[in-house]
């Protein structure tokens, strides 16, 4: 259970952190779009376009469709709420570890103020 949600994980954040499959979720999130609509829109190949589109797709994250000679995309039904309640879990640690450092920047301010010469 635990290796199929870090596998999870790593698929979506593998298939976000492309900054052109992010702009076709984006286009995606606005209307479905065929595969070649989407290759001249990010001034791509459609080869390349395919190859981004697969990674999404199994990612969960978009879904695709052929009919007759063209192939529609549209977003996938799964949502990000693992990926986001990781997200979640680390900020809250982040913060919590931001504080305790402000904590003892203030502690360590205060000594040397107190133990600055007159």
């Amino acid at each position: 259970m635990v290796q199929c949600q870090i596998d999870r994980l790593d698929t979506s954040f593998a298939a976000l952190s492309d900054a052109t499959r992010r702009g076709v979720l984006a286009r995606l999130a606005r209307a479905d779009e065929s595969i070649s609509t989407l290759a001249e829109s990010f001034d791509m190949s459609l080869t390349g376009m395919k190859k981004h589109v697969s990674v999404l797709e199994q990612a969960g994250l978009v879904m695709t469709e052929k009919i007759g000679r063209v192939r529609t995309c549209r977003l996938g039904r799964r949502d990000l709420a693992t990926e986001l309640a990781w997200i979640e879990e680390h900020r809250r640690l982040w913060a919590a570890r931001f504080d305790a450092l402000d904590e003892i920047v203030g502690e360590l301010r205060m000594k040397e103020e107190a133990d600055a010469p007159e």
